[in-house]
Parts: structure tokens; sequence; C-alpha cells
């Protein structure tokens, strides 16, 4: 009851304060839902099963990139990822991250693909978990050939092949 109170708060509040609020030119909305709705049909067919993304992550010219903050990767990622995370993403640091191919195959995970919903993995709401905006993202800034985990798995299990860190 309370999120439906303050959501429909949210819907009847929102437009009076816009009306007052300039422009951001620095700002598209209306490019990134299009944006968005591109990627779509391209995520789609770009999930891949754990065996074929494991699989995959071991080619030398594959980037396995982790887009977590800094602290939740230094407590636990899968071995061979590099991590950037999302809120660091600028044309220039994907560029140092990613190197000079736009096409380099990229394969991504996040919190949403581990069971175990717990540090340094917890649950993010199915909606808005940074798989969904990673892939957007990447793909915005020329990145076309993106690669997602599609499975749920436990960070536990061997095969997954988890670094733990100090968290």
């Amino acid at each position: 009851m309370r999120k439906a109170l303050l959501f429909a708060l949210a819907l009847t509040a929102t437009p009076a304060l816009a009306e007052n609020a300039p422009a951001n030119p620095q700002i598209d909305y209306p490019a990134f839902q299009q944006l968005t709705a591109a990627v779509a049909p391209q995520r789609a067919e770009r999930l891949l099963p754990f065996d074929r993304f494991k699989a995959e992550a071991a080619k030398p010219e594959t980037l396995l990139l982790d887009a977590r903050s800094k602290d939740a990767f230094a407590a636990g990622h899968i071995a061979g990822a590099v991590n950037l995370p999302l809120t660091d993403f600028t044309a220039d640091s994907l560029a140092a991250v990613i190197g000079a191919n736009p096409n380099r195959p990229i394969l991504i995970y996040c919190n949403n693909n581990f069971s175990n919903d717990r540090a340094p993995v917890p649950m993010k709401s199915r909606g808005l978990a940074l798989n969904i905006q990673t892939f957007i993202n990447l793909v915005g800034y020329g990145y076309p050939n993106v690669w997602e985990l599609a499975d749920v798995i436990d960070f536990d299990d061997p095969d997954v092949g988890w670094m733990k860190g100090a968290g």
C-alpha cells in the first residue's frame, strides 16, 4: 500500500515540478528510450547459458566485464573479470578498459546472476538488474558485441571460479 501511495504521489507531483525546471541539454531521456527499444531485440539474442559463457570467457580476445561497484568487485568476482563500475562508464574509461577494437566480445554478469543473495551479490530488483543497464550502456557507447550470462548460478560452485576478496 505504501509503495502504491508513493508512486501515485510521484505521478501527481512530477508534472508540476517539471514545468518549472529548465531542460538540461546534457540529458536526453527520449534518446535513452529509443536506445533501450533498439537494444532489446539484440539483448534477447545475446543471453548465454553458463557453460557457453565460461567457454567464451576463456578466449583470449574476450573481455569479462564486471560493472558492479569497486567494493563489491573487491569482495568477490568471477576469475578473470575486469572491473569498471557502471557509474564510471564514459567513452574514455570504456576505451581504456575495452581497447581499440569496438567489436571485441564483451561478457557481462551482475548480482542477479547469483542465487546466493548475500554480499557481495545481493539481489537487485529484477527490473533494475545491473545487466540491463550495462548492456544498454555498452551498446550505446558503440560496443555492439555484448553477451550476457543468462543463468542463475551459485558462486560457491567450483565451476564458477569465484574469487573471494576481503569483503
